[in-house]
């Protein structure tokens, strides 16, 4: 039989909607919100059954984007927040006791815990954030299978071509429904039965106008291979994934336990004398999931059969190392096998026009929590990159920072796998004289240590064309003196702060919303000073002027904080200062009162003593630029305003018609009043 052939043209297409694939849908949706001609397709060989893997733990790092992306209430609504470690080892008997508890979280590193929920639940927050930001533009496309791909190198720098060709084929329902490994229960690839009726009733169905067997050519910008370990685009780049694999086998289980355990709603790391290990991380619904080393090794460079690993098998290996507690199950929910292995690739794209992202370039084992939270942080680092790009607001040099700065995280997420997962899956050392057994103290060292790394927000993103470090290689130089406590190529940690128009404390990261803007915090100190008001209105200015970033960087059909966002916090109290004494609207828009913040005690939070925390004078403050994906990537005084062009003009791109000058008067009711202190100041004069 003969199918007819379709040909069409998008601007990025996404391989896999999985985390990383709907990560990249959900970046992408905000750009085609701001420009609704904008293509972007998502599209998926399995069906809305399935889904390929059940992650479930959200860390720290994630989570704060989650919330500036406006997904995080929902998601933690629903989520198990993760509390304590427990730690069990063996004693002198052999006989498995706590030996200690810790934090599961390091207290102070952000302002959110570790929570653990559903993968599909999660996905299907992405999905319904997805549409309702797209408005329906963008919907995953089932079952749909890549065959051919070509990049044309004669067109990729060309900002109007599109040099990527990827021949889909549509698939039958059989052949997108993936067979489970000899069991019963679901395993491997199958969705939980949690999942509601909502999210189980669109089965498998072809979009109108194509059948089973009907190839598309499709024309494309840009394409996102996120689909996974054995990633077809990978694997059709020529990329290669370098790594090893252990001989170590673990069983998962997601189950009601039936046991006398007393930390069996706990997160706990179980070392038994000879039996193996078990981690144990209490999930959403009763549920709790078991890592569970089981005895058999694996052959070096043979594959697993895991048809051999029931339930029942892993189940009679956690009774062995929960000895000698009682341990069975009531309900099974789901279960997997899998082999340690980790592997990262040395490339994350081909011509900065075919990108790789999650597990198609990095694998590694699932007890540390990573394997979810880095795939989508991969795609929030290239989404607002991508955007930009596309819709003509930075050049393409700003792609290659994708590559630089994942690449590396990859690699030390693989070295730290590495390490961890050889001390979770190694024998307890007998006594100090044991050197081929694992020391308890040593892991619980690694445990602790690896934790802050483990939460995400330990990332620190070498210099770049977007990270104004004090290095060589940058002609941009950030002032780290100006904010001590402040790291370049780090996230930008969030304090309390006080919206000056009411009073009401707020996280300072929760301003940052992922929307494709830069933001420019003008920390202006303390501002009832004289003289520092002449330097802000000097800044503001600046801002003002057809010169300034925000005048050249924006396009014309937009608000002035469309591109570059400027955000004031000031050290004084709001009976020291009012917010009209602030220069408007550079500083203070008409009728915008979420611009003006105060570092000063409030009603019920306290004092959030944000200047303290981020080791700036409180009397001159300073500028801090952060980048859309809320990392910091310039520290300035407030008069380096040719430090924001240098740094702007490097990857940004000015629009055909840009906004120009604000030319908007003063609406504030000191008008006249600031009027003539704008005037002192420019002159150089004091009042």
């Amino acid at each position: 039989m003969t199918h007819k052939e379709i040909e069409s043209h998008c601007d990025v297409l996404i391989v896999g909607a999985g985390p990383a694939g709907l990560m990249a849908a959900r970046m992408l949706a905000e750009f085609v919100h701001q420009q609704p001609e904008l293509k972007v397709r998502i599209i998926d060989k399995r069906s809305t059954k399935i889904y390929n893997g059940q992650a479930d733990g959200l860390q720290c790092r994630t989570i704060e984007s989650l919330q500036n992306l406006g997904l995080a209430g929902k998601i933690l609504a629903e989520a198990n927040d993760m509390c304590t470690i427990a730690l069990y080892n063996p004693d002198e008997n052999g006989v498995i006791h706590r030996t200690g508890r810790i934090p599961d979280t390091l207290p102070g590193i952000s302002r959110y815990r570790q929570v653990v929920l559903h993968q599909g639940r999660i996905e299907r927050h992405f999905l319904d954030s997805i549409a309702e930001v797209s408005g329906g533009r963008i919907q995953v496309e089932r079952p749909l299978i890549p065959e051919t791909l070509t990049i044309d190198e004669s067109k990729v720098e060309d900002p109007d071509a599109y040099p990527v060709t990827v021949r889909l084929r549509y698939m039958s329902e059989e052949e997108s429904t993936p067979v489970q490994f000899g069991h019963k229960t679901e395993n491997g690839l199958f969705r939980s039965n949690l999942q509601t009726v909502e999210e189980e009733d669109a089965a498998y169905r072809l979009p109108p106008g194509v059948e089973a067997g009907m190839y598309e050519t499709v024309h494309c910008k840009y394409v996102i291979g996120c689909d996974g370990g054995h990633s077809w685009v990978r694997r059709t780049l020529g990329f290669q994934m370098v790594g090893e694999q252990t001989d170590y086998i673990w069983g998962v289980l997601d189950a009601v336990p039936a046991s006398n355990f007393p930390d069996i709603r706990s997160r706990c790391a179980i070392h038994s004398a000879d039996s193996g290990s078990i981690m144990i991380i209490p999930r959403e619904q009763g549920l709790v999931r078991f890592y569970v080393q089981l005895q058999e090794r694996a052959e070096q460079g043979q594959r697993v059969n895991r048809t051999k690993f029931t339930p029942e098998v892993v189940i009679a290996n956690a009774q062995k190392i929960f000895a000698p507690y009682s341990f069975d199950v009531s309900q099974l929910d789901w279960f997997t096998a899998y082999h340690i292995g980790q592997r990262v690739t040395d490339k994350f794209s081909k011509d900065e026009r075919v990108f790789i992202a999650g597990d198609a370039c990095h694998t590694h084992s699932p007890k540390a929590g990573q394997g979810m939270n880095t795939s989508m942080m991969d795609t929030y680092n290239l989404g607002w990159k991508l955007g930009l790009v596309l819709t003509g607001r930075a050049k393409r040099n700003l792609l290659k920072t994708y590559e630089s700065e994942r690449q590396p995280f990859a690699q030390a997420l693989i070295d730290f796998d590495h390490r961890f997962s050889r001390l979770f899956s190694g024998k307890p050392a007998k006594d100090v004289a044991d050197e081929m057994g694992v020391s308890m103290d040593v892991f619980k060292d690694a445990f602790v240590k690896g934790n802050k790394f483990a939460s995400g927000t330990a990332i620190n993103y070498d210099e770049s064309v977007i990270v104004a470090k004090e290095g060589k290689a940058s002609t941009v130089k950030s002032k780290k003196e100006l904010a001590k406590y402040v790291e370049v190529g780090t996230r930008f940690p969030s304090e309390q702060v006080v919206r000056h128009s009411e009073g009401l404390p707020l996280p300072l990261g929760d301003l940052l919303v992922t929307n494709g803007a830069f933001r420019i915090l003008c920390f202006a100190g303390n501002a009832a000073d004289p003289t520092q008001m002449a330097r802000l209105d000097r800044f503001a200015a600046y801002l003002d002027s057809p010169e300034s970033v925000i005048s050249r960087f924006t396009p014309a059909n937009r608000k002035r904080d469309f591109a570059i966002d400027v955000i004031t916090i000031h050290s004084n109290s709001r009976e020291e200062i009012e917010m009209h004494d602030f220069p408007a609207p550079a500083l203070y828009p008409k009728y915008n009162y979420d611009k003006i913040y105060a570092d000063c005690e409030s009603w019920h939070c306290g004092h959030g003593k944000a200047y303290e925390k981020y080791g700036i004078d409180s009397g001159r403050g300073c500028l801090i630029v952060v980048r859309p994906d809320g990392y910091t990537a310039l520290l300035a005084e407030i008069e380096d305003t040719k430090m924001l062009d240098e740094y702007f003009d490097g990857f940004l791109q000015q629009p055909t018609h840009a906004l120009g000058a604000n030319t908007e008067p003063d609406w504030t009711i000191n008008a006249q009043r600031k009027k003539a202190r704008r005037e002192q100041s420019l002159a150089g004069r004091e009042l």
